[in-house]
């Protein structure tokens, strides 16, 4: 096969892919869906975190001991909420940063990312990664948040499974809707 054999398929590739594209046009020009209205819901969060024996071992091994299975969680959740005028489901994406244990004079700090949905009625769920001392780990929260008006007071349960065992947080808080 010698060079102008390559051209004319190639030109003629480039033709067939041109008509194809141009035929297909209609399908790949769809609209966009409309822009998404969102709230910002941060605020406070405090609670309690319950410590699984493992866990209470893995802290102590990396000089955190813990003289009770149970801290104290203090801290704040930077949450944003995203929804359509008509759905009933929002989606939620929210970084939870907490300090915990200051009531046995250790600070065990901890941070989460959740991504989840929200019913119209306030039930929730949520899942993401976790980092804390003890290692990385993936939370699974639930929950319902409470409105009147502009305030909104969450109540949430996660569990965080680890290698090392398992903790369990109910925690509370309150925010103000802001835009």
């Amino acid at each position: 096969m010698h060079t102008p054999s390559i051209v004319r398929r190639a030109a003629f590739a480039v033709i067939v892919a041109a008509a194809l594209a141009a035929t297909a046009a209609p399908a790949a020009a769809q609209t966009l869906p409309p822009y998404a209205h969102s709230a910002d819901l941060s605020g406070p969060r405090f609670g309690l975190t319950l410590l699984s024996d493992g866990i209470v071992e893995k802290l102590a091994e990396r000089q955190l001991p813990v003289d009770r299975p149970y801290v104290t969680q203090f801290g704040w959740q930077f949450e944003r909420q995203f929804f359509t005028q008509d759905s009933g489901v929002t989606m939620v994406t929210e970084w939870v940063a907490l300090l915990g244990g200051l009531e046995q004079g250790v600070a065990l700090p901890s941070l989460s990312w959740l991504v989840g949905v929200r019913t119209r009625d306030g039930a929730e769920f949520g899942v993401g990664p976790n980092i804390t001392p003890v290692g990385t780990a993936l939370v699974l929260a639930t929950g319902m948040t409470f409105r009147s008006g502009a305030f909104n007071i969450p109540l949430n349960v996660a569990v965080v499974p680890s290698k090392a065992g398992s903790r369990v947080s109910v925690m509370t808080g309150f925010s103000l809707r802001n835009r």
